[in-house]
């Protein structure tokens, strides 16, 4: 059997970016070792993608090897705006190679069933959603339900309680059930629309061309004509501004009456 490598860095929303290309290897019969995050990457390996998970580069012998880094063979970031899974499929040559675009990952826990989740954070501070907003969205759904991530807890000065699992599949499980996710661009978001959900991301300083989570009942969110600056934001960040709101609500109610071009 053919083996492959597959080492990249990151979050858990790059992680699920590479999800793609270890999908496409697997159905081209390559046994895969993985290396990164190993918790994220256990939801690869639940889904029967990968092999193996090691918290290393190893040294042995591989049919390919895709390292994704700055100092890797394949550079994590496009050099033109494009989305970021079209990128990596280009430069392996894998384009028009057909993977899904929802996650075959079926288990649902019963919490969240049929409920609005809010998650206003992520892994940067620098894309966390403003206290106010998050709390108008509290207002608009009254039943919604705060969920919060690894380097999340900043939110607990705000809203209490919110719920956090640290296990992925608990996690995808739980969320699995969800009727509407509305997120910051984190990686619980692209687990979100991944999983399948309906999922608003609301996108500040960063670029929803490029960072587009893969799914395919997304609604990407920005109120402002100021192009992405990430990682080079200021502290102001008009991006995220009192408008959000009226556009994720205006969205909705289009989505609802089924006259969203995203939906």
């Amino acid at each position: 059997m053919k083996k492959a490598f597959i080492y990249r860095r990151g979050g858990l929303g790059d992680t699920l970016l590479i999800f793609p290309i270890i999908e496409i290897l697997k159905k081209k019969g390559y046994d895969i070792t993985a290396s990164g995050n190993r918790d994220y990457l256990s939801l690869a390996r639940h889904l029967g993608w990968v092999d193996r998970i090691v918290s290393e580069k190893v040294e042995e012998a591989f049919d390919l090897s895709i390292e994704i880094g700055i100092n890797g063979n394949l550079y994590p970031f496009p050099q033109e705006r494009e989305w970021i899974v079209d990128y990596y499929l280009k430069r392996l040559g894998l384009q028009g190679v057909s993977y899904s675009k929802t996650l075959p990952f079926n288990e649902i826990d019963p919490i969240f069933k049929g409920k609005v989740i809010i998650h206003p954070s992520s892994g940067s501070r620098k894309k966390n959603l403003p206290p106010w907003l998050f709390l108008r969205l509290k207002e608009l759904y009254p039943d919604g339900i705060f969920v919060a991530g690894e380097a999340d807890s900043w939110i607990e000065e705000y809203v209490n309680p919110f719920y956090f699992d640290n296990d992925i599949i608990k996690t995808a499980s739980m969320l699995r059930g969800a009727r509407l996710f509305i997120g910051a661009d984190s990686g619980l978001s692209h687990l979100s629309a991944y999983l399948g959900v309906k999922t608003v991301v609301i996108y500040g300083p960063t670029d929803p061309l490029v960072w587009r989570p893969v799914g395919e009942d997304i609604i990407p969110v920005r109120s402002s004509d100021c192009p992405p600056c990430f990682p080079h934001v200021c502290e102001e960040r008009p991006c995220l501004n009192e408008r959000i709101v009226e556009v994720i609500a205006e969205n909705l109610r289009n989505w609802i009456s089924g006259e969203c071009n995203s939906c």
